[in-house]
């Protein structure tokens, strides 16, 4: 997909962080955009910033209260929007949590509601809306995390859960292609958001020590490369840098990270 004008794109968690800057940016491409997320009056905020984006008269804006854990609500909301809007081109799930915090920490409510909201969430996002995508094919942009190819002190929840998302998102591209739906996973590093602010509340000390050379991209860049990835068809969009190089010495020497990650976590344990 070259050109967004014209087409019908969905996105959950759109009401702020990555998801309301790739909304404002499809507005800005001529799309009509549906957000999808919790609380309506944040998504009423957003979609002010979103129409204001916009092309035309004839592009369709709307926000839509959601909560994409509960399969009930994901079914009944997508019923009523496909009903409303139409078929979406393009679904983005971008609604996710994390609460960093030692494994010991971790309850087991919080490790339930992690994995409901950031992977059951694209499942049911999915589930309900790839069989009506099948007839005209589409694409679908699946938000993970660098923390869905590495694992991190402090985020055994999260990253367990992101790790099930490229999967996931490996089995769909795999497929879904014969119906002409392509399908990519972002992985965006540390990203300026209201979210990467509440995960700074509970990050324990080894966490920061190891994230505390990287660079935080706005949640801006971080759209942009989505919508360039997706132009490509990329399947693993790795925004800036440091991120692909991180992901390539991953892949290819995981002894480097280990002893960068180790070494931060022993000085911050030592002090």
């Amino acid at each position: 997909m070259k050109d967004f004008k014209d087409k019908l794109v969905y996105i959950t968690g759109g009401s702020s962080g990555i998801g309301l800057s790739t909304a404002k940016l499809l507005a800005a491409g001529g799309a009509s955009v549906i957000i999808f997320s919790r609380r309506q009056q944040v998504l009423d905020e957003a979609l002010k910033q979103i129409q204001s984006c916009g092309l035309s008269a004839k592009q369709k804006f709307a926000g839509r209260s959601l909560d994409v854990s509960k399969r009930d609500s994901v079914e009944a909301v997508f019923s009523a929007a496909l009903a409303e809007f139409g078929v979406p081109d393009v679904l983005i799930n971008c609604a996710g949590r994390a609460y960093p915090r030692y494994f010991g920490d971790i309850t087991y409510q919080q490790f339930d509601e992690t994995m409901k909201t950031n992977l059951y969430g694209i499942w049911n996002a999915c589930s309900v809306l790839v069989p009506h995508m099948k007839a005209k094919g589409g694409v679908i942009v699946n938000v993970a995390s660098m923390l869905g190819f590495l694992g991190v002190f402090g985020y055994c929840d999260y990253s367990a859960s992101k790790f099930a998302i490229v999967g996931l998102s490996e089995c769909l591209k795999s497929e879904l292609k014969k119906y002409n739906i392509s399908v990519s996973v972002l992985c965006p590093p540390d990203t300026d958001t209201p979210g990467f602010a509440t995960e700074n509340i509970t990050k324990p000390a080894e966490t920061r020590a190891i994230s505390a050379s990287a660079k935080i991209m706005s949640s801006d860049a971080v759209a942009k490369e989505l919508l360039d990835g997706i132009r490509k068809n990329t399947f693993m969009i790795i925004p800036g840098f440091d991120g692909k190089l991180t992901y390539f010495i991953k892949r290819h020497m995981p002894f480097i990270i280990d002893m960068v990650m180790d070494s931060a976590i022993k000085k911050t344990q030592k002090s």
